[in-house]
């Protein structure tokens, strides 16, 4: 189908199955009942927490639980930096068991068996902190939103790459604490495709022109070969441990 064919609403659809193709859940926003101050999944994070942490007990459980929601000290982005450092690293909670002190260690992801993670795709999801936001799609790992992806219509002339990469520095300002979580943000118009992080301006985002790592025959970052360069499970999950 040409890009003139497409539009906003016809490309996030798109986008949505070819998530599900790769193995996602899908959800609308608008269907998820949910307090729009927090900008995670917490039914999904609190029983991914249980299911990737068997034996740890529930008291440890819901005290790694405040840790990872409550990342409030300094900067977005020494917040953000302390989130990621619970993602690749776990969350250590120190607690007090037959009056000697210990630490557990809790797993946020499992990057040895990718498929054992909850993979989902959500899309106008609304969050609200210093103003109210709406995101074309969001990415979550076990409940967390990783990755935010803003979309511009292919079929419009007037709209471009930096107008998505404004709405996501607009969120930002706005709805700071979904950024705590944030791995990466995506903009794309189908036909430009990139993906930064929170603290890298609009020439810093970059094109992923490969599905597999052949680039021989791909020219532009379509953005098939960007999404499904990035974001089939096991790569997402490579990408998450070892490449922020």
């Amino acid at each position: 189908m040409g890009t003139n064919q497409f539009d906003e609403n016809s490309y996030e659809q798109t986008l949505i199955a070819l998530f599900q193709e790769m193995g996602y859940q899908y959800e609308c926003g608008y269907d998820v009942e949910r307090d729009y101050r927090e900008p995670f999944l917490a039914e999904d994070l609190r029983k991914g927490l249980r299911r990737l942490n068997p034996m740890v007990s529930n008291t440890v459980l819901e005290d790694a639980l405040r840790l990872i929601t409550n990342v409030n000290e300094g900067t977005l982005e020494q917040r953000n930096e302390q989130l990621m450092d619970y993602l690749q690293s776990g969350v250590e909670v120190k607690y007090a068991e037959d009056g000697r002190s210990r630490t557990e260690l809790v797993k946020l992801i499992d990057f040895e068996e990718p498929v054992k993670n909850d993979f989902k795709v959500c899309n106008q999801w609304t969050v609200i902190e210093r103003d109210k936001i709406r995101c074309d799609m969001v990415v979550f790992v076990n409940g967390l939103p990783l990755v935010v992806i803003e979309l511009k219509s292919p079929s419009r002339d007037e709209t471009d790459e930096e107008d998505a990469y404004l709405q996501i520095k607009q969120y930002q300002q706005k709805c700071p604490s979904l950024f705590v979580y944030n791995a990466f943000s995506v903009i794309s118009d189908m036909l430009t495709n990139k993906a930064g992080t929170i603290t890298a301006p609009e020439d810093r985002f970059m094109e992923w022109k490969s599905k597999n790592g052949d680039y021989d025959t791909t020219a532009v970052a379509d953005y098939e070969s960007f999404f499904e360069g990035i974001f089939p499970i096991e790569r997402l999950s490579d990408i998450l441990q070892n490449y922020l």
